[in-house]
């Protein structure tokens, strides 16, 4: 059915705005929306394989008032109101509603502005060339992968790519050195970049060894992190003892701050979050402060930082995660002794996730495997995706200019995913200049393929996944068996609510922060929080931040409360010693935010951004937190949820929901239920289902790389694609790609990594 009524008059889905849809089905959960023909309440269908459309949950009474639908075109809506409003449309309780008109008028209808899913397949031919495996040390291996697992003297260089069996590969390859070569445990070091991956490869070893447990344990297994720590805390116990380990950012943050103060820099709106992670790529990129050149401003500003905090460690005699592999590889290189004991134990060497390696990692293992250049790298340089820690693909383009002797196999044999999945992978991926060239090959074929999709915007987005996933749930699929991936954790926000309001069990990564906390958000939420409640503590210390007022003047204002007995937001009015222009503008301010509440939130929001000067808090603050996530898109996610809502009181009660909710969540890190992620995050992972949303120019591929490539450096939208890529690669039978119509409030178009399988 597409007519219904609402609020006494009839609505048609083939009239109503596309942007009114999630408010019409969301209306419906409440049994607001009735049949037009038995007045009895119907839902709204949104899902992502049928067209939108209104139904009984009684299939024998839907099929009733459909065929009374058909067969008596005369039912009348009531008469307009005085709502009305143009020529086309009246308001309704938030909602911009279709003139009432016969449903049996005559009369051609708007075009539905709904977009069927599209198909997409990659252009390979299904020709599936099933590898038949043979049996080595009991373990089922194709050739290519049993080559790699009995090249051992040398250089080599293993390309797995996606599925391709590489923790299969990397344990085979430890036990038949162990059992059928014959070499010491002791001389082999196995280097992983999760403590996560040792501990499953330290399981397949055991699983499938017939050496003793203890010869087992002589092998070196271990992230970088671990083994070189081992070796520093090994020859100077007292200097790298782990009480002077700053292990979390809260503290590195807390000596930029004391540089900040020291070196009159304003720290209040600092992005400190963005120059520790600076600072910790200038280290593991190996530049000392004396060699960088910065690049701008901010720059120059970080590197001061930087010289700052390498002078408060020393002076306290700490050190970061960073340091312990700066100064292991610093330790070897001016120690010959020390370096040629440690390779006279160390022979052989394997290194998981090879691609992911940066200058430092990859600088210690060649420095040690130098005598017998026995160094055996497994990755793929396709999905190298931590950039912004080091990581590039070049130390894998460029292994045999490194190593004119080395070997390179490539184990071409996808064993995850579904061929169309893999096929249509291929075709992203191929469109990149800096890779090697190479095709995955499925082993297996469904009748499935993966499918675009094409919501009107996040909201809406949303719902057609939780929806479509408890269609499959209700067919007999498991909860654990799905994944939503997205480019950034505030791209996962709506999503995250909308999981938050069903039924289905889900999980996010630990420690995620609400949406709302963001520095951004709370700023502006400020003023609202005050318009309901002016003696709000937290909201009235976010206000004078986003007034560039000093945080002492919070001290002030409370004291003035008290001594003119008034809340804390009038009591603003009363502090001395602020610049004339600034109490123009509090004095203009003040009196307009009591009137806020009265608003539609997404009316109120746009007062708070031009009438009350928001915006100029904004231009300044723009790349708060970091580059990837700049603070006038945090305002424009805010705005989206913001026209669900028709007050502002309950708009408010939606956001402390969310952040106690997230909060609960903290800290409660499990793999049961849907799993919510990054695209970074879902890296080595795999699942039955996997949706992707948000891939559209600006979100995937992010804004930053497409500034980038419009300024001649196409290195991060090459990056952009390796992490669709990544996320394509997840799924192991069915994919789903959400390409939303509108994004933050605008048009948004459809990847430009999709559009050539469109």
């Amino acid at each position: 059915m597409n007519s219904a009524f609402f609020n006494g008059q009839i609505i048609s889905l083939l009239h109503l705005p596309r942007e009114d849809y999630q408010r019409v089905y969301e209306a419906s959960l409440k049994d607001d929306i009735a049949c037009a023909v038995c007045k009895h309440p119907i839902k709204m269908y949104l899902g992502i394989n049928k067209s939108p459309h209104f139904y009984h949950s009684n299939m024998e009474l839907n099929k009733k008032c459909q065929e009374q639908l058909i067969e008596t075109p005369t039912i009348k809506a009531q008469e307009m109101t005085e709502t009305e409003i143009g020529n086309d449309y009246y308001n309704e309780n938030g909602f911009r509603i279709p003139k009432s008109r016969s449903i049996g008028t005559v009369e051609k209808p708007k075009e539905s502005k709904w977009q069927k899913p599209i198909t997409i397949k990659g252009r390979a031919p299904v020709s599936l060339k099933i590898k038949t495996p043979s049996q080595l040390l009991g373990i089922p291996l194709d050739h290519e992968q049993k080559e790699a697992v009995t090249t051992i003297d040398g250089p080599l260089l293993v390309l797995a790519g996606a599925g391709s069996g590489k923790t299969r590969v990397l344990t085979t390859r430890a036990l038949y050195m162990m059992q059928e070569k014959e070499i010491d445990p002791k001389s082999i070091m196995l280097v992983t970049f999760t403590a996560k991956a040792a501990r499953e490869m330290k399981d397949r070893l055991a699983q499938n060894s017939k050496n003793s447990t203890v010869g087992l344990n002589q092998l070196v297994i271990g992230t970088f992190h671990s083994i070189f720590y081992k070796m520093l805390i090994h020859h100077n116990s007292e200097k790298w003892n782990g009480k002077n380990l700053l292990k979390w950012d809260w503290q590195k943050e807390n000596y930029l701050k004391q540089s900040c103060r020291e070196l009159s820099i304003d720290e209040k709106d600092f992005p400190f979050d963005q120059a520790i992670q600076q600072i910790g790529y200038w280290k593991n990129t190996m530049k000392t402060p004396g060699e960088i050149k910065p690049a701008d401003d901010w720059e120059e500003t970080a590197l001061t930082l930087f010289k700052e905090y390498e002078e408060q460690k020393r002076k306290h005699r700490q050190f970061d995660f960073d340091d312990m592999l700066v100064q292991c590889y610093e330790m070897l290189k001016e120690n010959s002794t020390l370096l040629e004991a440690y390779q006279k134990r160390f022979h052989y060497f394997l290194i998981d996730e090879f691609q992911d390696i940066n200058p430092v990692q990859y600088n210690l293992m060649k420095l040690l495997s130098r005598h017998t250049n026995n160094l055996c790298g497994v990755g793929d340089d396709d999905q190298t995706i931590y950039s912004f820690r080091g990581s590039e693909p070049s130390f894998i383009l460029n292994f045999k200019e490194e190593f004119p002797d080395a070997k390179i196999i490539s184990l071409s044999s996808n064993y995850r995913s579904d061929h169309h999945i893999v096929s249509t992978a291929n075709e992203v991926i191929s469109k990149n200049k800096k890779r090697l060239s190479k095709k995955m090959i499925a082993q297996y074929q469904s009748e499935t393929s993966p499918i675009c999709f094409f919501p009107y915007d996040e909201e809406e987005e949303a719902t057609l996944i939780i929806n479509d996933m408890k269609e499959k749930i209700e067919l007999g699929a498991n909860p654990d068996e799905f994944a939503v991936l997205y480019r950034t954790h505030t791209s996962g926000r709506a999503v995250f609510e909308r999981f938050v309001t069903s039924s289905l069990p889900f999980t996010i990564e630990k420690g995620q922060n609400s949406f709302y906390e963001r520095k951004m958000v709370r700023g502006v939420l400020a003023y609202l929080r005050l318009s309901v409640n002016p003696d709000d503590t937290d909201a009235i210390t976010d206000f004078i931040r986003a007034l560039f007022l000093k945080q002492s003047t919070l001290n002030d204002v409370k004291a003035l409360s008290i001594l003119h007995d008034c809340s804390l937001l009038d009591a603003l009015l009363h502090v001395k010693g602020i610049p004339a222009f600034q109490i123009s503008k509090i004095n203009k301010i003040i009196p307009r935010i009591s009137s806020l509440k009265t608003e539609k939130p997404a009316i109120a929001l746009g007062i708070i951004e031009k009438e009350l000067g928001f915006t100029d808090y904004l231009k300044k603050q723009g790349n708060e937190g970091n580059s990837m996530d700049r603070g006038s898109d945090d305002l424009n996610d805010l705005k989206v949820v913001a026209k669900k809502f028709l007050n502002v009181d309950e708009f408010l009660q939606h956001t402390n929901h969310m952040i106690s909710t997230q909060h609960a969540l903290k800290g409660h890190s499990h793999d049961t239920g849907v799993q919510l992620m990054t695209v970074h995050r879902a890296k080595g992972l795999e699942y039955k289902y996997v949706y992707i949303i948000g891939a559209v120019d600006g979100s995937l591929p992010h804004d930053f790389s497409l500034e980038s490539a419009r300024k001649g450096n196409y290195e991060f939208l090459e990056e952009e694609r390796r992490l669709l890529y990544v996320a394509m690669t997840r799924a192991k039978e069915h994919l789903y790609i959400s390409c939303p119509s509108n994004r933050r409030g605008r048009k948004a178009t459809t990847s430009r990594f999709l559009r050539p399988l469109l």
